[in-house]
């Protein structure tokens, strides 16, 4: 048994690095009990909170907070404590911690960005993403905006899959459908992942790993691997490193949620 497939006496797998982001604890659409499963099947060297972990945006307007986005604080805090180094990457909706920045109590850092090297020696930026979003970063009132409609869209999608569980269909996710069929979603994706490769090339770097967009993805660009959380939000998708430097694409399953016995998948790079 080579050391990546290593499982502990309780069962759960033990890998080099874990990604995960946006998850919007505070919101009620978080996937909080499925994260909260994900890390139990999984022990790491590394864990990166790449942004969105906690929706400051929606707490400042109504408070939700409920036992089990407690239950994944716990877990992160008790991965820390048995020596997982755990990285906290700002986000946009957890913006309110960048002015704490290089923060650091225990195994637990708090930064804006970080470097991260690969076993195979690849050096990758960790990065929430939002820094490359120009309607984020110049338009904050269409973030805002956009936000608002997002968070609608999810109350819609929360109606239309109530009705698809009575009739029996298999969960559908709306705001998926809409990002990979609308031309500006697709495009506004697209300059995302440009604009970030650009960035990764300006630094000399080989890759980078962010959130933000809520679209998990692994591929190259122009060259730059180029990696996506996605969210806990609908995706439930993390991202992670093996003993021998590779990177793959996790997703959380209704029919066998322990990813103790649910390998994680192998996303096929594609070339833009």
């Amino acid at each position: 048994m080579t050391q990546a497939e290593d499982f502990s006496a309780v069962g759960r797998q033990r890998v080099r690095t874990i990604w995960i982001s946006d998850v919007h604890l505070g919101t009620r659409d978080c996937q909080a009990e499925k994260l909260a499963d994900f890390l139990n099947g999984y022990e790491c060297d590394q864990l990166y909170l790449v942004g969105d972990i906690i929706d400051g945006w929606r707490l400042r307007k109504s408070m939700y907070w409920p036992q089990s986005h407690t239950n994944v604080i716990r877990r992160l805090l008790t991965l820390s404590k048995r020596g997982t180094r755990v990285t906290y990457v700002t986000g946009n909706h957890d913006e309110f911690l960048r002015r704490y920045a290089t923060f650091n109590i225990g195994n637990i850092l708090l930064v804006d960005e970080a470097v991260h090297q690969t076993a195979d020696g690849r050096k990758l930026l960790v990065i929430h993403g939002d820094q490359f979003d120009v309607i984020t970063r110049c338009h904050r009132w269409l973030a805002f905006l956009g936000d608002h409609a997002y968070e609608f869209s999810l109350r819609l999608n929360r109606w239309l899959n109530y009705w698809r569980s009575r009739w029996g269909y298999g969960y559908w996710s709306l705001s998926g459908y809409l990002k990979h069929r609308v031309k500006k979603a697709v495009n506004f994706i697209s300059e995302f992942e440009q604009a970030l490769a650009h960035e990764c090339r300006k630094r000399d770097l080989q890759g980078v790993v962010c959130g933000h967009i809520h679209h998990a993805e692994i591929r190259e660009v122009n060259g730059i691997s180029y990696h996506n959380c996605g969210d806990w939000v609908e995706s439930c998708t993390a991202l992670i490193e093996h003993w021998d430097g590779t990177i793959t694409q996790y997703q959380w399953s209704e029919a066998d949620p322990s990813p103790a016995v649910n390998p994680v998948t192998q996303s096929v790079p594609e070339v833009a």
